[in-house]
């Protein structure tokens, strides 16, 4: 067992090595952090959606701008799409699973605001068909899914393919870049203020 532990450890590090030597997916993440905080700064907000693991890292990632990361700072809004029962069971019983998320952003989403899509597959029926509902409300789109994209690598305006096939470190590797976002925002927007 210690050895099948060790190997899990390895490959989880393999899968962010092979992130950090990827110059232009490094790249990607700085521009998509810059994006974000430009949409901050104009009063923008985010919206997170993801099916099963990755709906539980559309809520950790909301959590984290709407409560703090490294320090005390005023709440940035994000609203992850997974987490009103009511309204998730009355749109999957009234319209269908497909438009779980779709819905919701037509009723929260404005132009300008940012919605993350995360999909390891890059095929779940109810992200692709929110990405469309995105693009026609004019809210900008980040996935977040693993090495071949899927579908949803053509949807968005930005697609982070994490360089692994297996949905654990595609996963794992998501929270990494979920982090690094939340991270670079609130440095950006106040790190100065809070850090005196």
């Amino acid at each position: 067992m210690k050895d099948f532990i060790l190997q899990q450890i390895k490959d989880s590090v393999e899968t962010k090595e092979r992130i950090l030597k990827d110059t232009a997916l490094v790249d990607l993440i700085d521009t998509i952090a810059k994006d974000l905080i430009a949409a901050y700064r104009a009063g923008k907000k985010t919206l997170i959606a993801g099916n099963g693991g990755s709906a539980a890292d559309a809520q950790h990632i909301a959590a984290e701008f709407v409560s703090r990361f490294y320090f005390d700072r005023p709440a940035l809004p994000s609203i992850a799409l997974t987490v009103d029962t009511s309204a998730l069971t009355a749109i999957g019983n009234d319209y269908g699973y497909e438009y779980l998320f779709s819905r919701q952003l037509e009723a929260n989403a404005q132009k300008g605001d940012f919605y993350i899509a995360i999909s390891t597959s890059g095929n779940s029926k109810n992200i692709l068909h929110s990405l469309e509902t995105a693009k026609r409300l004019g809210v900008k789109t980040i996935g977040l899914t693993g090495a071949k994209g899927g579908k949803m690598k053509e949807m968005t305006d930005y697609c982070i393919c994490v360089p692994s096939d297996e949905t654990p470190r595609i996963q794992e590797s998501h929270i990494l870049i979920g982090h690094i976002l939340c991270a670079a925002v609130e440095k950006d927007l106040f790190e100065k203020e809070y850090r005196k």
